[in-house]
């Protein structure tokens, strides 16, 4: 554009010159040669500013142009620059919402694993505690079959009419009745006592003791037979653990004693005398479980129950512990009594005894004498 201006005012600058030119021209009319000049002049004065004019309204034409393109520019800028701050936004979101998803993807996947592991460790617990019932479930089954078949021949052949006399000692002779008592491990000593007492002991007359029902008693015991159970809350059971198996399983040391009164009632206490196989003593075992951990003749000994030094024949282990005991025989006495009582009292309350009530009763009575009588020291000699 300025160019194009240049140009044309520079051709405008010159037009006038030629004017000139023509005046001063000789030319045959001299009258009417400056006429055409100053005609000449005023013509050239019209398109110049005509040409001014054209100019100016170039200028502003292309200012105009220019500035509605700088506008339109800065418009197109400004929507671009919004678009712009819009997907920043946008992006900025998306990110967010990436973030938030990858961690929760990663809490999910975390709480998954743990709820696995959860799920594997509690899977190999019960799994270990099914097992271990199994295990304990089986070795009952073998006790009480072995149980029931002692029972079958101590309990079952036996009638009112013609009583089992290894069951009811009472109605067998004292000399006899003392020999039959105790473990019957060792079968050929229990024979050679027996016949060495047959040849040196003198026959006795047979005592008749007389009996009589309590009527209390025998009331608790019927009410407790209708529905037989374990539990300590009925009458009868109350008053047995009151008058006979607390005072008996009470021994000197409380502690041990309560172990070995819950260990009696869930059935899980053993009771085995010592080998005679002479082994070394150890006395860490001896102060803490009363006598050496292994197998020793018979020596003197602190009573595990007791706490005194005695003669322990005999050892007991609570369940599953693996730690054994050495009891004194009064102590093994106590607790042989108590057993023997619960021993009867579960037979009935699985209904292995087809006995008549009366028939029961005494039985737990006589059980009940022995406790009182195994508490108050006395205890067959054989023990």
């Amino acid at each position: 554009m300025r160019r194009g201006q240049a140009n044309f005012e520079e051709d405008s600058q010159k037009q006038p010159a030629v004017g000139h030119w023509k005046t001063l021209m000789p030319s045959k009319g001299s009258k009417e040669e400056p006429e055409t000049g100053c005609q000449d002049a005023g013509g050239g004065d019209e398109t110049q500013s005509t040409e001014q004019l054209n100019v100016s309204r170039l200028r502003s034409s292309s200012v105009e142009i220019r500035e509605k393109g700088s506008e339109f520019l800065k418009e197109e800028l400004h929507k671009a620059q919004k678009e712009l701050k819009l997907k920043d936004k946008e992006c900025e979101r998306l990110s967010k919402v990436r973030e938030q998803l990858e961690q929760e993807l990663e809490e999910l996947t975390a709480s998954l694993f743990e709820e696995a592991h959860k799920m594997v460790r509690e899977a190999n617990t019960k799994q270990a505690a099914s097992e271990k019932q199994l295990r304990e479930a089986r070795g009952k089954i073998d006790m009480l079959q072995a149980e029931v078949t002692a029972l079958k021949t101590l309990v079952i052949t036996s009638t009112p009419s013609s009583p089992n006399r290894e069951l009811h000692p009472q109605l067998q002779s004292p000399s006899k009745a003392v020999f039959r008592k105790g473990h019957g491990r060792n079968k050929s000593t229990s024979s050679a006592m027996v016949s060495a007492a047959s040849q040196n002991v003198t026959p006795e007359p047979v005592s008749h003791e007389c009996k009589e029902v309590d009527s209390i008693l025998f009331a608790e015991f019927q009410a407790w037979k209708e529905s037989p159970t374990l539990d300590k809350s009925c009458s009868f059971l109350d008053r047995i653990y009151r008058e006979d198996v607390g005072p008996c399983l009470d021994f000197t040391k409380q502690e041990l004693s309560e172990l070995v009164r819950v260990a009696v009632e869930q059935n899980t206490l053993t009771i085995e005398p010592v080998a005679s196989q002479t082994l070394p003593v150890v006395k860490v075992s001896a102060e803490e479980c009363g006598g050496p951990n292994g197998f020793r003749s018979q020596i003197v000994t602190k009573c595990a129950l007791s706490g005194l030094p005695r003669t322990c024949k005999h050892r007991i282990m609570l369940g599953d512990s693996g730690n054994y005991y050495y009891i004194s025989p009064s102590c093994r006495a106590r607790i042989t009594a108590v057993c023997n009582f619960f021993t009867y009292i579960r037979y009935i309350q699985q209904g292995l005894v087809r006995q008549d009530v009366e028939l029961m009763y005494w039985e737990v009575m006589r059980l009940r004498r022995e406790m009182s009588l195994a508490k108050l020291g006395f205890y067959p000699s054989e023990m």
